[in-house]
């Protein structure tokens, strides 16, 4: 599979035969491993505040939400220097030094040095995670009907990592050692970015500076004040990541910001192309309601599963934290390719939905999904606890909810991006998570508000009402995505 004849132009990949191209194997295990560090510290993130940093279940849940929203914040400005100074590689091979680093400080002394070792992480998945994600979507011609399948299949790579990440590393932190959990999440980006080096020599010039026209010498200045400003940021990033608060002004500022320069930009584009701009805008609006009730899975769901699950499965005994990191990714492993296959299968029998209609699926097996949150209180003892079973089929439905939505987000976010503007759009679509991330917070803040002295049963009933109400939101929100998709189709164009 993996001996390739290394292409000489980008036109000889993106004519390959078959399912998918070569090069998308080696992306795929560069990104599984990095999705591994990713889920395996996201995971921990709020169990280790409230049991190891003895924060309130609230103010974790703040916190939580706070460090992921500047997580895929600064996917955006990993986008930015990608396109305009380092190009995909090299933002790549950065963030990925700069996630070892952070794993590697964590595994130090996780009490003592946690906002330090989260800012590095913070900043190196900006760099990582838009860049490559972006050069899968190089992969493909415009209009190859083979894209949607190919962010199924690396879809299913990211969920490989976070299924075994996120079950390893909470394990691996409540059995043996913090320190050992958060220095085998830089163990395995240690072997994302070697698989990611070995990669380079097969992807011709994808990925390359965009800068190869000035001379070497201004071109690496260039270069070095990127990554010195990077480091210079530390500090700053330190303090906004340590402090909720900071958030809120964070947030409130680089959104309007966001939206002003890609204003800026779209005057360098055509009419059409500026439509299929405010149609990537709509979808990105949406997604932020998607990840915020999606975004429970880190935090109150996590406290949800300490407090009130039992441990067994089928007679079997699981972790319930660890279900809860892994269970969503192993449903994708399973779906992600059969859901990409059914998309190709549609597409030649021309009855594929388009990716309007998907997103407001998406939308409603959210709905139905967090419904089943809300029923697990059904099932509950007198004490608070419920079942593992009932949650975990939550997570099935939750499953096929984000299939419909996010490696087609992907996607589209390239299809609909003119290419000098796709690094930004794909920082942009992550922006969006980054809201959705601190909205998450804010949710789950509000279901713990009153946990403090709480006993289980009244933690079941806070949070299981939260649930309640978000399957309310969601309905209403695909119910108006279907409704509009006429519309947005509209702005697409010819893109499907």
């Amino acid at each position: 599979m993996f001996t390739i004849n290394q292409p000489k132009s980008v036109e000889e990949i993106q004519n390959f035969e078959g399912k998918y191209p070569k090069q998308l194997w080696y992306l795929f295990f560069s990104e599984m491993w990095e999705r591994f560090c990713f889920y395996g510290m996201r995971g921990m993130l709020t169990f280790f505040m409230v049991q190891q940093l003895f924060m309130k279940e609230e103010d974790a849940n703040l916190q939580y939400g706070a460090t992921q929203a500047f997580v895929y914040a600064f996917t955006f400005i990993g986008g930015l220097f990608a396109d305009k100074i380092l190009g995909y590689r090299k933002s790549l091979f950065w963030g990925g030094l700069m996630m070892i680093i952070g794993s590697a400080i964590l595994a130090t002394d996780p009490k003592e040095f946690f906002f330090l070792g989260i800012s590095f992480t913070v900043i190196g998945t900006g760099f990582f995670k838009p860049n490559i994600s972006t050069m899968v979507g190089t992969l493909y011609k415009a209009n190859d009907s083979r894209r949607d399948a190919g962010f199924s299949l690396f879809y299913s790579g990211i969920n490989i990592g976070a299924l075994l990440g996120g079950y390893a590393c909470i394990w691996v932190g409540k059995n043996y050692s913090w320190n050992l959990a958060f220095g085998l999440a830089g163990i395995v980006m240690t072997i994302s970015l070697l698989t990611f080096l070995f990669a380079q020599k097969s992807l011709a010039t994808i990925g390359l500076s965009p800068l190869l026209n000035l001379e070497k010498t201004k071109r690496k200045t260039y270069e070095v004040l990127t990554y010195a400003g990077t480091l210079l940021a530390i500090p700053l990033i330190m303090a906004m990541v340590s402090k909720p608060e900071y958030t809120d002004y964070f947030m409130y500022t680089i959104g309007p910001l966001t939206l002003l320069y890609l204003i800026w930009e779209m005057r360098n584009f055509s009419f059409a192309e500026n439509k299929k701009l405010i149609a990537a805008l709509i979808f990105i609006v949406f997604s932020v309601l998607f990840w915020a009730f999606f975004e429970q899975s880190g935090g109150s769901l996590s406290l949800f599963a300490a407090n009130n699950l039992d441990n067994k499965i089928l007679g079997i005994t699981f972790d319930p934290n660890g279900v809860n990191n892994a269970s969503n990714s192993l449903f994708v492993i399973i779906f992600a390719p059969i859901l990409g296959i059914l998309w190709i299968w549609l597409s030649n029998r021309k009855k594929e939905p388009n990716t309007v209609v998907k997103f407001g699926l998406g939308f409603l097996f959210l709905a139905l999904a967090f419904y089943t949150f809300y029923a697990t209180r059904y099932f509950a003892t007198v004490e608070g606890m419920t079942s593992l079973e009932i949650f975990t089929i939550a997570y099935f439905v939750i499953t096929i909810g984000e299939l419909c939505l996010s490696p087609i987000g992907l996607s589209i976010m390239t299809k609909l991006s003119p290419a000098k503007l796709q690094g930004v759009m794909m920082g942009m679509w992550f922006l969006a998570s980054a809201y959705g991330q601190y909205v998450a917070g804010i949710l789950g803040a509000g279901m713990a508000k009153d946990n403090e002295n709480a006993t289980k049963a009244e933690k079941l009933i806070a949070y299981t009402d939260g649930y309640h109400q978000l399957a309310i939101y969601a309905l209403i929100a695909g119910i108006v995505l279907i409704a509009i998709s006429p519309l947005v189709k509209k702005l697409m164009q010819e893109i499907k």
